[in-house]
């Protein structure tokens, strides 16, 4: 965490707010929140910031919506069952990451080459699902995207203010 505070830091400029995401991997998420406040303190004392902890992984977060899965797997019309979990279950999957990538796979009903192209730009699947995310959408159920929400909407009435 801080090689990554200090990294940024290295980029130069100023920067009125920055997010800062680590999953909380099992652990308790106010462990992560006060691993992300000393990180900040020691490599870049004063920066304000508000922390994205999600329970399991950020991809726990992009599974609750199917219809964007099935667009970023460029087959928004498709039929074929994803059996993703529902609400607040998601927070229990071992693997989000893991099961976002095969869902995305299967999603796209490709086979074959085109379906090992396609599994190569995960990472930009990813990026485009984020893109997408309706924070009012299926997400908005779960409490650690709702503490984000609030601490983001703190951080913007104190800079408001």
């Amino acid at each position: 965490m801080p090689d990554k505070i200090r990294a940024a830091r290295g980029l130069g400029g100023s920067y009125d707010l920055t997010v800062v995401q680590r999953d909380a991997d099992r652990g308790p998420a106010q462990d992560r929140r006060d691993e992300i406040e000393k990180a900040v303190e020691a490599e870049w004392p004063g920066l304000r910031h508000v922390a994205v902890v999600p329970v399991r992984m950020l991809e726990a977060w992009l599974l609750l919506d199917e219809a964007c899965l099935r667009h970023v797997a460029e087959n928004p019309r498709g039929r074929i069952g994803l059996d993703l979990p529902k609400g607040a279950a998601v927070e229990n999957i071992a693997d989000p990451k893991q099961l976002l990538k095969d869902s995305l796979a299967r999603a796209s009903e490709y086979k074959g080459r085109r379906l090992a192209q396609f599994q190569k730009r995960f990472s930009q699947h990813r990026l485009r699902m984020l893109e997408l995310l309706d924070p009012e959408g299926p997400v908005a159920c779960l409490p650690s995207w709702r503490a984000f929400v609030e601490d983001l909407d703190a951080a913007f009435e104190v800079l408001n203010g």
